[in-house]
């Protein structure tokens, strides 16, 4: 099964992605975890991406097609996929569409309030790579798995989300007419608990 998740910033894509994927056995292609692995390395594509990924802009089509495109090809990815947050405009579902087929587009439905409540309260631990939310922290500045400092992205922050959901709305969300007009929409409320949003998903999948 070769699925995309739609849907806002923080609407739960990586999250239930990760789950469906471990489940089906079959890999969690997220390009926002592949370039933060970027940043990181310090590569060439991590420092031409840097700029737009603080400023919550979308990374040139031409970088992250290439980069699918090649993932697409390894041996985990025969039996099927799941793409966590792309395809982000027409021209890259457009572009996948060349070379990939795609059997279910799966959107979560949030709100701007609730996205900007979950983004705002995230912070992450450069030392273990976890990710918390400070309504479930006793100290909102050390990781209770390691006891490193803890750091809240860039593109977490308030003034960063506004800009990242006005760019969803202006170059992604049309994607949700795209993929219905191709009869491969399948659209869940993604704003209750994560269990509950899981088991719409596979409701939603006719996955048992």
């Amino acid at each position: 099964m070769n699925l995309i998740f739609l849907g806002p910033p923080g609407a739960g894509k990586g999250t239930h992605a990760s789950k469906l994927s471990q489940q089906l056995s079959i890999p969690q292609i997220s390009t926002g975890d592949m370039l933060r692995s970027a940043l990181r390395e310090q590569t060439t594509l991590g420092l031409e991406a840097k700029k737009f990924m603080d400023a919550g802009e979308l990374v040139p089509d031409g970088v992250i097609i290439g980069m699918v495109k090649e993932r697409l090809k390894a041996p985990d990815a025969r039996k099927g996929y799941i793409f966590d947050g792309f395809p982000r405009t027409a021209a890259q579902a457009e572009a996948l569409g060349a070379f990939a087929k795609i059997d279910v587009v799966l959107n979560l439905m949030v709100s701007d309030e609730v996205i900007i409540r979950r983004l705002s309260g995230r912070r992450v631990c450069p030392a273990c790579n976890g990710t918390f939310h400070i309504t479930f922290l006793k100290d909102e500045k050390v990781c209770p798995t390691c006891g490193a400092a803890l750091i809240q992205r860039k593109d977490d922050e308030p003034e960063t989300i506004l800009n990242r959901l006005s760019v969803y709305r202006r170059q992604t969300e049309p994607l949700i007419n795209y993929y219905q007009q191709q009869g491969l929409l399948r659209s869940v409320d993604g704003e209750g608990f994560v269990d509950d949003n899981y088991t719409a998903i596979l409701t939603a999948l006719d996955i048992k």
